[in-house]
C-alpha cells in the first residue's frame, strides 16, 4: 500500500500544484472521493476472506461487518459502504500519506 500511494503522491500533488489555484473546488473533491473509494476497494480485495476479522478489528459492528463481509457485490460497490468508510477514514488515508487535492 505504501508503493502505491508513493506513487499516487507525486501524481496528486502535480495536480494540486497546477489545479489548486481554481476557484470551484467540487471537481477537486470528487477526484479525492473517488481516489479513496478504489484504494479502499484495493484494500478490500486485498483482505480476501479475512474482511470480516478486519473489520471488526477497525470497529465495525457485527452485523455491519457481516452484511458486508457476505455480501455478493463486487468489491468496487462494496467500497462505498458505511462498514469500509467507517474501517478506512479519512484520516486512515491521510496518516498512510495520501495528499487531499481540495483543501478542506
Amino acid at each position: 500500500m505504501s508503493d502505491i500511494v508513493a506513487e499516487l503522491r507525486e501524481t496528486l500533488l502535480g495536480w494540486k500544484a497546477y489545479f489548486g489555484i481554481a476557484e470551484v473546488m467540487s471537481p477537486l473533491r470528487e477526484i479525492d472521493k473517488w481516489v479513496r473509494r478504489k484504494l479502499r476497494c484495493y484494500i478490500w480485495k486485498q483482505w480476501g476472506r479475512a474482511g470480516y476479522r478486519e473489520l471488526r478489528k477497525r470497529g465495525v459492528s457485527v452485523r455491519e461487518a457481516w452484511n458486508t463481509s457476505k455480501s455478493a457485490h463486487g468489491p468496487w460497490r462494496l467500497s462505498k459502504t458505511p462498514a469500509l468508510a467507517l474501517a478506512l477514514p479519512v484520516r486512515y488515508f491521510s496518516s498512510i500519506g495520501l495528499p487531499a487535492l481540495a483543501a478542506k
